[in-house]
């Protein structure tokens, strides 16, 4: 429970409050209102990570609740940003995809062998930026539709489209790696046994 009141795991809690507030508002045609929620939940985040930092707060619940907080807000976000017709739905459907996808092995693995490495990689970091940017300037656009800002919100749409097919790739060659990781550490653990029962 102490884990749960440090201060950046607060900031984390908060960023979970906002994702109602931000799908209400653009539901109802709030976009300016979403927008700016939307940017208090992004500097929350900034915030959280520095502050772990800094105070040497890094929880090992922490590191679970933050990238839950990132993937419900943007998950809903896609999903109610396509509902409005504001993001095509073939987007939101690959996102989902891919997250069900590394839910579902994660899990799997988890149960079958206990592999806990599931670090993000350097795609899967991209991928989350690429969304981050989306949704930002999917947002925007629905405020201001300036030629750059367009073009920003078309971009943005298609690194999410690239990035979220490239991170889900290597996420299985990861996956492959650590198995592989994991079955050679098996193999020698059991010579060491044979040796010193022998």
């Amino acid at each position: 429970m102490r884990q749960l009141f440090t201060a950046p795991n607060q900031l984390t809690l908060l960023r979970l409050v906002f994702v109602p507030f931000i799908l209400m508002k653009i539901l109802d045609g709030g976009y300016v209102w979403a927008l700016a929620l939307l940017v208090a939940a992004g500097i929350s985040d900034v915030l959280d990570g520095t502050l772990a930092r800094g105070l040497h707060q890094q929880t090992m619940l922490g590191q679970y609740l933050d990238p839950i907080a990132d993937k419900l807000l943007l998950s809903s976000l896609f999903l109610v940003l396509s509902f409005v017709r504001e993001i095509p739905w073939r987007y939101t459907v690959l996102v989902f995809s891919r997250d069900i996808c590394i839910l579902i092995t994660a899990t799997l693995l988890f149960a079958i062998v206990g592999l806990r490495d599931f670090r993000p990689s350097i795609f899967g970091k991209a991928n989350t930026v690429a969304q981050v940017g989306t949704v930002f300037f999917v947002l925007l656009h629905a405020v201001n539709g300036a030629f750059w800002i367009a073009a920003a919100r078309r971009i943005g749409l298609y690194a999410t489209f690239a990035f979220t097919l490239i991170s889900g790739i290597h996420y299985v060659f990861l996956v492959g790696q650590r198995l592989r990781r994991l079955d050679a550490k098996d193999i020698k653990d059991v010579k060491l046994g044979e040796s010193s029962t022998g």
